[in-house]
Formats: C-alpha cells, sequence, structure tokens
C-alpha cells in the first residue's frame, strides 16, 4: 500500500495580500502565522511506509477520484474513510476525515491531557493502489460446514462418471480406510457428466472399480438432497432398518429400479436421514469450519448466513469466538430438521449484539427440493402453518427454504396466516430462502406482506439453460425474477447471496450473475445481453444486495453493510473497479480481492 508524508505540501493560496508597505507586512504576518497553524495541523497526519497488514488502531484509508463505494445514500462515493478502533467515524474528502480526526483529538486532549498540543496523535493515512476500489464487506449464504467438508474430496471438479471414481481410487490409495471407515465426500452433478445419459447414478456404478467394491461409500450430490451409496453402504443400511426398507418416506425418496423394485442407490432428502454415516468428529468439525473461514475471507466475505445450523455446530463457533479463532460474523439459522424435541423447547435465542461475531435469532425450515427434475414437498402445507406458527410465536425469526411455485405459495400463505397485521410481519423481517420459481401474483405479494426474498443470482445462471423448457412459457415469468422482487419489496430490499458450496464461494460470481445474467463465458439462451435481461440489476442494486440488504435481512443494518460513521470498519479492496457501469461484464471475474478488513483489521490479503 503506498504510504507518503504530507510534508512540503504547500499551504492553500493567499488571498488578500495587496501592495503597500504597511498592508504587505500584516499581510505577510498572516500568511506566516497560517502556514505555521497548518505546519502545526499537518504534522498530525503521517502516511507511514508500513503494510496494511500492520494496520494501527486508528488510521485513513484513501481511494482519491470517488473510489470508495460506501453504500451510503447520503455519500454514496468518496475519498476516504477515517477509522477508529473497530468502527468507521467519518467520510469524505482527505481533508474532510482530516478535520473530524482533528476535531476528535482536541476533544480528547481538552478531556483527559489538560489541552496540551504535543498529546495529539499523528494519522496515519494509506492509499489503495490505483485503480482499485473499496466496498463494505461482502455477505454469503451458505452451509459452512458442508463447505470445508466438501474441500477435502473434490467430487464438484469430475466431468464425467469415471472421473468421479478415479478421485474415489485415488484417495482411498492416499488414505487406506479401515475395514469399517465409511468414505464420505459431497459436490457430485451427473447432469455434467459426459460419458452419461445425465440420469442418476447407481450402487453398481461404485463397485465398478475393485478397490471399491467392499467400501462403505456416502457422496453427497453437489446441492445436499440427494445421496449415493456404495453395495456395502446400502447393505449396511438395510441392517441398521432391521433388515428392510420403507416403502415410503414422508418429504424423501428411496429411488428404485423399475423392474426389480430394489433400491438403486440414491436416497433423496428426508431418505437420507435412513443411512447410518458416522458422526463427524470434533476435530473434523472444527477443520471443516477454519477452512471455510480462511476461504470465505479470501474472496472478501466479512459475514455469512449459514443456513442450517446444528446446536453442535453454533457452540463450536462460540468456541472459536471465544478463542479469538472468528474473524468473520456468523449468522447462524437454527436448522430445524436437526432439532430433537427438547431442543425445540429448551432452544434460546443468542443474540448479544448485531455486530457479535455469532449470533443465532432465526430458525431454518425446509419445504421442497429438487434433486433433479422433480421437486417434492417435505412438509404438507397444513404442517408448514403449524410449524411456521410455533417458531413465530416464540418469538424467532422464520426463514424458509422454498424453490417451486407450489412452496412459494405455501410459504407465503403460512406467513400472511401467522397474523392479521401485515406491519407485523413485516417488522419480523421473515424471508424465503432461493425463491427461485414463483407465481407471477406471489412476487408482488411477497413485497405486500414485507417478506424478504433472500436470492443467490448464480442459481439463474446455473438453470438458465433448462429452466424455459422444464417451467414453459407462462411459469418461467416468475422464476430467478430479480429486478421484479426488488421493485416489489416494501424496503426496497433484495438480500443476495453466494450458497456456498452448492455454488462457488467467490460472491463476485453472483454479482456478476445478478448484473449480466450470462455464464461465465458471457453467453445465455437469449444471446449476449443475458438472459431475460429486464431482470438484471444493476451494478449498485447488486451491491447493496450484498451488503446492506443482507445485513437489513440479519437485522444488523445499524451497525453493518455499509461505510457509515458509526458502523463497524469492515470493508473489501478489489483490484479493479466493478462498480465502472462503462466496464465489460467481463471484468467482474477477473477482479482480486487485494484486503478483507472487519473491525477495522485486516482479517486477509495485504499491499
Amino acid at each position: 500500500m503506498d504510504a507518503h508524508s504530507n510534508e512540503g505540501r504547500p499551504p492553500p493560496h493567499p488571498r488578500g495580500a495587496t501592495s503597500g508597505g504597511g498592508r504587505r507586512q500584516v499581510a505577510w504576518a498572516v500568511i506566516a502565522s497560517a502556514v505555521a497553524g497548518l505546519s502545526t495541523y499537518y504534522s498530525s497526519l503521517t502516511r507511514p511506509p508500513v503494510s496494511l497488514k500492520s494496520l494501527p488502531a486508528s488510521y485513513a484509508l484513501c481511494a482519491e477520484g470517488h473510489r470508495i463505494y460506501t453504500v451510503d445514500d447520503s455519500k454514496p462515493v468518496v475519498d476516504c474513510i477515517l477509522v477508529d478502533k473497530h468502527s468507521v467515524t467519518a467520510t469524505g474528502t482527505l481533508n474532510e476525515v482530516q478535520l473530524a480526526w482533528d476535531e476528535y483529538q482536541n476533544e480528547l486532549i481538552r478531556t483527559f491531557y489538560g489541552n496540551e498540543p504535543t498529546a495529539k496523535k499523528p494519522l496515519p493515512v494509506y492509499d489503495v493502489p490505483e485503480g482499485s476500489i473499496v466496498v463494505p464487506g461482502l455477505a454469503g449464504w451458505t452451509a459452512s460446514w458442508t463447505y470445508g467438508f466438501k474441500m477435502q474430496l473434490r467430487l464438484d471438479e469430475a466431468k464425467s462418471l469415471s472421473d468421479v471414481l478415479d478421485l474415489l481410487e485415488n484417495h482411498v490409495r492416499d488414505n487406506p480406510p479401515g475395514p469399517d471407515t465409511w468414505i464420505e465426500a459431497m459436490g457430485w452433478d451427473q447432469t455434467r457428466w459426459s460419458d452419461t445419459d445425465g440420469s442418476f447414478p447407481t450402487a453398481a456404478d461404485l463397485a465398478s472399480r475393485p478397490s471399491l467394491t467392499s467400501l462403505p461409500i456416502a457422496l453427497h450430490r453437489v446441492d445436499v438432497h440427494a445421496l449415493w451409496l456404495s453395495p456395502r453402504a446400502l447393505s449396511l443400511t438395510k441392517e441398521h432398518l432391521n433388515g428392510s426398507f420403507p416403502s415410503a418416506i414422508p418429504g424423501g425418496e428411496i429411488v428404485r429400479d423399475p423392474t426389480t423394485g430394489e433400491p438403486t442407490g440414491i436416497f433423496v432428502d428426508a431418505a437420507m436421514n435412513l443411512v447410518p454415516i458416522p458422526k463427524w468428529s470434533a476435530w473434523q468439525m472444527r477443520d471443516y469450519a477454519e477452512r471455510t473461514v480462511k476461504d470465505a475471507l479470501s474472496v472478501g466475505l466479512t459475514s455469512i448466513h449459514d443456513a442450517a445450523t446444528s446446536l453442535e455446530e453454533f457452540e463450536l463457533f462460540r468456541e472459536m469466538d471465544d478463542d479469538n479463532q472468528l474473524p468473520i460474523r456468523v449468522y447462524a439459522m437454527a436448522d430445524s430438521d436437526r432439532l430433537s424435541p427438547d431442543d425445540k423447547n429448551d432452544i434460546e435465542i443468542h443474540d448479544p449484539s448485531p455486530a457479535a461475531h455469532v449470533r443465532m435469532r432465526s430458525v431454518k425450515l425446509f419445504t421442497d427440493d429438487k434433486p433433479d427434475a422433480r421437486g417434492i414437498m417435505r412438509l404438507p402445507e397444513d404442517d408448514l402453518q403449524k410449524l411456521v406458527g410455533e417458531w413465530w410465536h416464540k418469538g424467532w425469526g422464520v426463514n424458509i427454504h422454498a424453490i417451486g411455485d407450489r412452496a412459494n405459495k405455501a410459504v407465503l400463505d403460512a406467513f400472511e396466516n401467522v397474523s392479521d397485521d401485515k406491519d407485523e410481519v413485516a417488522a419480523r423481517r421473515p424471508r424465503i430462502e432461493h425463491a427461485q420459481i414463483m407465481r407471477v401474483e406471489d412476487l408482488e405479494r411477497s413485497g405486500e406482506l414485507g417478506v424478504l426474498t433472500s436470492v443467490q443470482p448464480t442459481h439463474a445462471t446455473s438453470d438458465m439453460w433448462y429452466a424455459e423448457t422444464r417451467l414453459g412459457p407462462d411459469r418461467i415469468k416468475g422464476a430467478y425474477a430479480y429486478q421484479t422482487l426488488l421493485k416489489s419489496s416494501r424496503n426496497g430490499v433484495l438480500p443476495l447471496g453466494s450458497d456456498f458450496p452448492v455454488e462457488g464461494i467467490n460472491p463476485l460470481l453472483g454479482f456478476y450473475a445478478a448484473v449480466a445474467r450470462l455464464n461465465t463465458e458471457g453467453k445465455s439462451p437469449h444471446g449476449e445481453n443475458g438472459w431475460f435481461p429486464s431482470e438484471r440489476l444493476t451494478r449498485a442494486q447488486a451491491l447493496k444486495g450484498m451488503t446492506l440488504d443482507a445485513a437489513y435481512a440479519s437485522f444488523s443494518e445499524d451497525v453493518l453493510g455499509s461505510l457509515s460513521p458509526g458502523k463497524r470498519a469492515d470493508f473489501v479492496i478489489l483490484d479493479r473497479n466493478i462498480m465502472d457501469e462503462s466496464q465489460p461484464f467481463s471484468e467482474i471475474l477477473e477482479t482480486k480481492v487485494k484486503a478483507t478488513v472487519v473491525d477495522g483489521k485486516v482479517a486477509y490479503g495485504g499491499i
């Protein structure tokens, strides 16, 4: 990071000097006094040659040329921000933040140092590199433990069934398992394989390699809504179920061979709970969490909304925070599916402050999923209504996973029926997580009710190649309709997330998808202008969605989400200007994070 001194800068051009001895002498005396005052003033400012990796408690950060994007309507772009300890205390030009610092120092010396000028502390001023910009810290949407787990065996990199089997064989060779050790991994997607017809794989596929035949293998699909078992894993599951598989599973399915009726090896949604996969150990969970945090910071995430947190996982987050090993903010949603009846009675909201690094004040419910072309309602409408009411009346925020139009309608019905007072509903900020396919009339209804539609833009660009064919010309009008959802919102709020590990962890992939509606090769079914381009977001809207709107969705907009005086100093330095509308969309994909700062301290990077 550039750092230099203000010494040698000329004072402002003096005004009022005229010819004539007496007046000239008076004028020069005034100028000399002014210069002396300015020298004293500027001596309190320094641009020391230190790395951004070791920031002091107080400093100014500058990107002159209006390259700090604050997401604050009163000052959308500024040259500099003033940081004191963990908060932003002023924004504006360099001169404005210098004056704010000087006033702050004057107040300190008046109060504590007998008005002694020498007690003033200098203000370090740091300049980001030319071309770089500063934006508020970004928020991501995730199942955080699953991301760390996924990264230990990258099935998502497989382009064929053969690739998956190669990866498994290599893993087994490098990590020889014991006789009862389950091989567990995540990330396969049969629709992307070049050597199959796109249908679900089978247990027999996993037994096609001699080194894998006898092993219990359980592989989670990329969306974590289907589990692929080996013959040995199927056998152990059958034993666990006392020798037979149930014929029907509410909210789930065991895929069966149409001829023999025997399980093929694919268990969907609630059926996955039947498989006796050993629980992760404490050290595994800690390892997965630390990997998630490390990678999240490297891509500019300062907050994550963890969308499916068990009590055990939540306690580990708190333990990491107590150990000062959690340099990121976690807004956890209790996973209702993983709470026992006793847990549901005893669980309490944990929300010490909106700026806390670990919070849990919402619960996550599930309605439907789509492991392939079909959707499954995991909760019938009446059961959903009852469950929403139970959590609502306990004071919890209620966030509901809904993808298809039937599920989204059911969720809106539940929120509409939970209270006759729409203002009360809106004040509780209920959320639909994903909100991918909605009836056209429900796009507007969500806004009228004050229900937040928390969306992940990469879902649109992942699904656009087949969505219109599957949904038809009428239903597609309510799908991935981000601009419409934003305009329908009561308060102009559309939280955006990254949905990792289902999608990539980099939030700029979501930013790109939101503003371009193109795949990473610059293509879409509707051409280079984007898929349904009227639903594109502007760059300003997308940035707000990933910062201030995400903070609003987690009840923390008063302290997070924008670079405003009084808010936490969470920000990211990017190596190019993604906010410049004149730049091609492809530039967004090339952008790198130079530094991620949380609470005014560097959590990742350095210049």
